[in-house]
């Protein structure tokens, strides 16, 4: 991966020093853009979303921290330079969650450990983004797939949909829907595949897993009590069908929605 870098710095020999003379290809980084003072650097930022900004406080029009301030809704990780040595500068630039502090004239093996910790505060944020991203389509997901989306028609169908909502905590078997509706296993199950696409057995191992999820996410149960409660005799059986439809255990879906 190459780093986009931003260079904000309104003497012209330092800016251009910065960007010519500093090996960024050995860094594993490329130079975006450049910015001559404050108000620059806030558009440069906005339009180039660089990965690292190099930030000289005292700039005209407006200075380092002003450019900090006014864009800390933007991703990136900021390394401080300055001429001067004075703490309260370090101390608001601590503030707005600047990777490093540099003083000028700039030390290159400095600036190389600058650029390292910026770096990895890149791959920390990207990997918090990620997980927050994870997190919001995993709450999402439903083992029902689109089967919401296209209502039952048939009433009988309709009804042995009902009949698995009711009971589908409880060991459901194909001779039990027989005996409830009074039709061959092979005529229900042809007309339940019709309607729906799939068998009633799928429906109901969706369903039920779909109900797990739900108490998945409300943090109330144990995965056994939760597999028992949704009609799974064996938690072995439950964790293989659960993987089936949302794609990882019960355990690591908690684990990634936590």
């Amino acid at each position: 991966m190459m780093y986009r870098v931003l260079i904000a710095e309104d003497e012209d020999m330092i800016r251009k020093g910065l960007v010519y003379s500093v090996p960024w290809q050995e860094m594993d980084c490329c130079v975006a853009g450049e910015a001559r003072n404050g108000m620059e650097g806030i558009d440069e930022i906005r339009q180039k979303h660089p990965d690292i900004v190099l930030i000289d406080i005292n700039m005209p029009v407006a200075d380092g921290l002003t450019m900090l301030e006014q864009t800390r809704d933007c991703r990136y990780s900021a390394i401080i330079l300055t001429g001067y040595s004075d703490f309260s500068y370090a101390r608001e630039a601590i503030r707005f969650g600047v990777t490093d502090y540099l003083l000028k004239p700039l030390d290159m093996e400095e600036l190389r450990s600058a650029v390292e910790k910026a770096k990895t505060d890149c791959q920390v944020k990207d990997a918090y983004i990620s997980s927050l991203k994870e997190k919001k389509e995993l709450k999402e997901v439903s083992a029902m797939g689109d089967l919401r989306k296209n209502p039952v028609e048939k009433v009988l169908v309709k009804e042995m949909v009902a009949y698995i909502e009711e009971n589908y905590g409880k060991k459901v078997l194909m001779q039990d829907v027989v005996d409830k509706f009074h039709y061959s296993e092979t005529f229900l199950n042809k007309r339940f595949k019709e309607s729906t696409g799939i068998t009633f057995n799928e429906y109901l191992n969706r369903y039920r897993i779909q109900k797990s999820l739900e108490m998945l996410q409300k943090g109330e149960e144990n995965l056994n009590t939760i597999a028992w409660k949704c009609g799974f005799g064996d938690y072995k059986y439950f964790g293989s069908v659960f993987r089936k439809y949302v794609g990882r255990s019960p355990k690591e879906y908690v684990k990634a929605i936590r």
